[in-house]
């Protein structure tokens, strides 16, 4: 049976990706008409990658997943460090995001630029990090931790509450996720 963990692992990163194709279809058709993106979207999308993947998904696999695979086996430690150093930075590269938004949003077309350029980077950047969990550290994960583990990791994950996977969000992030689903083109909006 396969963990529960490697489910919500894989939703959220099928969550995050939707997310992070979402902010770069909405740029990339606002370039196209000539016009504005719907900036009230791309904050919603923003926040919600900092609160969820950066904030909750990321600091859980640093903190807890990754450490029992090195105690389990040395085979990736150089791929977990990498990972590591990754979500390290991922406060940064998010916090530079919603500046450059925001510039673009106050000051208008001469920022558009700044952050057409660093959204690309970023989706670029994490969709390639997330490949590399799935294709490295999930299959070496099934096979190298125990029972007692994946109880572990089950417990930890579990708990998680996007509303992008399928779970009941808290109570406080159900705005935001209507705001996300009702002004965001497929596959993760009705737009």
């Amino acid at each position: 049976m396969t963990p529960a963990t490697l489910k919500i692992l894989r939703d959220e990163h099928g969550a995050l990706s939707a997310v992070l194709r979402s902010m770069s279809m909405l740029v990339a058709d606002a370039r196209r008409r000539n016009a504005t993106p719907d900036f009230h979207a791309l904050r919603a999308m923003l926040f919600y990658v900092d609160e969820f993947p950066e904030k909750l998904h990321h600091t859980k696999e640093s903190s807890l997943l990754f450490p029992l695979l090195r105690q389990r086996t040395q085979e990736a430690a150089p791929v977990l460090d990498k990972l590591d150093r990754d979500h390290a930075q991922g406060e940064h590269a998010i916090r530079e995001l919603e500046h450059l938004l925001i510039g673009w949003e106050m000051l208008g077309e001469p920022r558009r630029t700044a952050f057409e350029q660093a959204l690309e980077r970023y989706v670029n950047f994490y969709l390639s990090h997330m490949r590399v969990e799935e294709t490295e550290i999930l299959p070496l994960a099934e096979r190298a931790l125990t029972e007692d583990d994946w109880r572990t990791l089950d417990a930890a994950f579990s708990q998680h509450r996007d509303a992008l996977t399928g779970r009941e969000p808290d109570a406080a992030f159900r705005g935001l996720f209507r705001t996300i689903v009702n002004t965001t083109p497929a596959p993760i909006g009705l737009a």
